[in-house]
């Protein structure tokens, strides 16, 4: 049997050199082995991840789904956990985020328009369903509905008590004033300006006992849509709208105006449809 020297000096027969050999390609495999089991799972573990990445992007519309949120601000207001003003601030950032056409797949808009009747003054509403959603109660803590109206028709100008509501447009384009209730006087309302502009598709407004709680929108495109979330019976208390005759106002001298206050019927015969006079 031959020998010869390792590098460190010590005699290797040709014996030994087959079993270190043999060694040597078994602790290859051995490390083969550790290193491919390792690989496998980390593509196991890659391959969760993605599945896990996935899910998540698919359960997050559902977990997350706006609506769910609504709902959750809506009932937080109605019992006091947040006020007016953190409700509306919250809405409208809740707006700012979303992507206005899952808003428009999600109620449908397009069916529910379908041989909408436009009103000669005025407006006309449709209520709103939403598909059933994991989290989302069948009967949701707010009124939801469409408004819709034709081209110089109006959601005449009007003030609340004891309700909030908020309104994304949907459709077309609207001239939009809003006023601050400062108070009521017998058979007329204090109020201060506060917002006028020209609204359009995705943008959005709300009113509140608290904040801007007079509104008057008139369509300035041949038909225009609003989809309205409304909060009734705030504070334990029965809700009320007034609907006002701005064009009577009375400038007072603190940059408020005192303007009357109209039934339903005058209202819309004056306001409902915009003469341009």
């Amino acid at each position: 049997m031959s020998t010869s020297e390792n590098p460190n000096g010590f005699p290797v027969t040709n014996h030994t050199q087959t079993v270190a050999t043999h060694l040597r390609n078994s602790m290859n495999r051995r490390e083969f082995n550790k290193g491919f089991l390792a690989t496998v799972a980390n593509f196991a573990l890659i391959d969760s991840l993605f599945a896990y990445n996935a899910f998540g992007n698919n359960i997050k519309p559902i977990t997350d789904h706006w609506a769910i949120r609504l709902n959750e601000f809506c009932s937080d207001l109605k019992t006091a956990s947040i006020t007016t003003t953190q409700w509306q601030e919250q809405i409208s950032e809740l707006y700012d985020k979303i992507d206005l056409t899952e808003i428009l797949k999600f109620i449908d808009f397009v069916n529910l328009i379908k041989g909408f009747q436009y009103p000669e003054l005025g407006v006309n509403t449709k209520p709103v369903k939403f598909p059933k959603l994991a989290g989302l109660p069948e009967r949701t803590v707010f009124v939801k509905k469409v408004f819709g109206m034709k081209k110089d028709r109006a959601i005449i100008p009007h003030g609340h008590s004891n309700m909030a509501s908020a309104h994304l447009i949907l459709n077309g384009e609207m001239h939009l004033r809003h006023y601050e209730k400062i108070r009521q006087e017998d058979e007329n309302l204090i109020i201060k300006p506060t917002i006028d502009k020209i609204t359009k598709i995705g943008d959005s407004s709300s009113i509140s006992d608290e904040k801007d709680n007079v509104h008057w929108f008139v369509a300035n495109t041949e038909t225009a849509f609003t989809f309205d979330v409304i909060m009734l019976d705030l504070n334990n208390k029965p809700y009320d709208i007034h609907n006002l005759d701005i064009y009577e106002k009375q400038d007072l001298s603190d940059g408020t105006l005192r303007v009357p206050i109209l039934d339903v019927e005058n209202a819309l015969k004056k306001y409902g449809k915009e003469t341009h006079h």
